[in-house]
């Protein structure tokens, strides 16, 4: 699986890494099981496993809370790939 995995065009030309980067090895982990190596390699995996979840689920069944759901969890996964950007490449 990994060999078919896409290069990160910013980091290869432009010689720094994007915010999506680690997000495919991330899915990649998750798939074989290794969920806290899934964490470490991209921070924002879980919060946006479970906005998509719940923008999925709410086209077929719908909350009460749903929409007040899906924006805090918005919030919280643009929040949380910011914060890990910044920490990653201030730590590089």
């Amino acid at each position: 699986m990994e060999e078919y995995m896409l290069p990160c065009m910013n980091k290869k030309y432009l010689g720094f890494e994007c915010m999506g980067c680690g997000i495919q090895r991330s899915i990649a982990l998750i798939l074989r099981g290794e969920f806290v190596e899934a964490f470490f390699m991209y921070p924002a995996i879980y919060p946006l496993v479970l906005l998509f979840s719940l923008l999925i689920l709410n086209q077929f069944i719908s909350f009460k809370y749903a929409n007040k759901s899906i924006i805090i969890l918005a919030i919280l996964t643009v929040a949380t790939i910011i914060v890990s950007y910044i920490i990653k490449m201030t730590t590089n």
